[in-house]
């Protein structure tokens, strides 16, 4: 496994940027702002059809971290892209297992390799296609022996139930960015 750590404030597309931390009952909050994009970011679509932009000059991404499982726990972290004008273009969620908050404030993972993403409805919270990515890289980290067969296992399980909730609505991390997003004081 690799442990990541959430902090876009160094990424070489974005010159020019904010970055907000929000703590919530079980969750942070990273908000991370692109005012000034000088190479934009497109990606497949989740149905497969053509590619969506996720990064342009003005796109947020909100991230809702877990907090207070700690390390070895199976659970996943939600982020948001959202165009210039505030509405969703993706859903992306991490699976892994344990995550925390550093000295430093920022929020870690330790990654499973495997994610979710999703397709918002048009202009709406939504879902309406999902796909796991990165099988092959979990994969990999199985026969290089950083995954147990069984961790795997577990993680393709986990990947499928954030999928399930995703297009049920019942996706707790979603909720709270919503709802973080409609009143960023809450």
């Amino acid at each position: 496994m690799k442990r990541k750590i959430f902090d876009l404030r160094p990424w070489a597309r974005v010159t020019a940027h904010t970055q907000t931390q929000t703590v919530i009952p079980g969750y942070t909050i990273l908000d991370f702002t692109a005012h000034t994009v000088i190479r934009p970011l497109d990606v497949p679509r989740p149905a497969g059809e053509g590619s969506v932009r996720i990064l342009d000059n003005g796109f947020r991404w909100v991230r809702a971290h877990p907090t207070g499982t700690g390390e070895g726990v199976m659970g996943s972290a939600l982020t948001v892209q959202l165009n210039a004008e505030g509405r969703p273009v993706q859903f992306y969620v991490d699976i892994h297992t344990g995550e925390g908050v550093g000295e430093d404030g920022l929020p870690w993972h330790d990654d499973l390799y495997l994610d979710v993403i999703a397709e918002p409805e048009p202009g709406g919270w939504g879902v309406s296609a999902t796909n796991i990515i990165d099988a092959e890289e979990l994969e990999e980290a199985v026969k290089a022996g950083l995954v147990t067969p069984e961790l795997a296992e577990a993680t393709w399980a986990q990947a499928r139930i954030v999928a399930a909730e995703l297009h049920a609505g019942s996706y707790a991390p979603l909720g709270v960015l919503r709802r973080y997003l409609e009143d960023p004081y809450t």
